[in-house]
């Protein structure tokens, strides 16, 4: 190999995703190794990892499989060359509204690590008084 390829196992130790997961997201069409090597091996490109990483990103907020492709599709496109303009802001539109999803999930996310804060916070007391309370009638 040269370099530019890899294959899937180091792929999955870069994006911290299970083999299965990553022939998950192929299956679904959301990835395809850029190339297979003499032996039928999937190899992976930088690009493709970045795919997998922003697949990765989308996932603990709740985006479904098609609103993953959906999104990939915009932004290779506007990757890409020779759009209109017109064509450029619709792309920027769609890839704006996701923008503001995740920031929706973003904000619910932060309330619910608050109160899962909290309630640790809170059992992590109520083990200290009563150990509290353990200890002080342990010298009496």
């Amino acid at each position: 190999m040269d370099g530019k390829h890899m294959q899937i196992g180091e792929v999955a130790t870069r994006t911290e995703l299970s083999l299965r997961t990553i022939r998950h997201y192929e299956e679904a069409g959301l990835v395809v190794p850029s190339a297979r090597s003499q032996g039928g091996f999937r190899l992976y490109t930088e690009r493709d990892v970045e795919r997998l990483m922003v697949i990765r990103r989308m996932k603990p907020l709740g985006f479904t499989l098609e609103q993953m492709r959906d999104l990939l599709d915009a932004t290779d496109r506007l990757d890409g060359e020779h759009l209109s303009a017109d064509e450029r802001e619709l792309l920027l539109d769609r890839v704006r509204e996701y923008e503001r999803g995740a920031a929706e999930q973003v904000t619910k996310l932060r309330v619910q690590l608050a109160r899962a804060e909290e309630f640790a916070r809170t059992l992590h007391e109520r083990v200290e008084r009563n150990r509290s309370a353990g200890a002080s009638t342990e010298t009496v």
